[in-house]
């Protein structure tokens, strides 16, 4: 996960207050509104690393050597990526 425990829950806090400030909903327990958004955020950061690493090995996988940071393994990686969150949304 790229973000710590401290910028995670302050994400979350500031989630809670602008659906709060907006009137979008009203929490009907507000002891698990924070630690349920942590857990979405949490979980949405688990499903990004993940097709992180199911891209960067399929581009290793490949016949041929692709070198990281070259155009061909950008667009690769971006093709790559985009199915894996693709498949893990649904």
């Amino acid at each position: 996960m790229r973000l710590s425990e401290d910028r995670v829950s302050h994400i979350a806090h500031l989630v809670a207050d602008g659906i709060w400030n907006d009137d979008i909903v009203d929490f009907i327990d507000d002891d698990k509104v924070l630690p349920e958004i942590k857990s979405v955020i949490t979980g949405y950061l688990r499903i990004e690393d993940d097709a992180d690493s199911a891209a960067r090995a399929k581009i290793r996988s490949l016949s041929r050597d692709v070198p990281e940071g070259s155009r061909e393994w950008d667009v690769l990686y971006k093709k790559y990526f985009e199915e894996e969150i693709t498949r893990k949304r649904f």
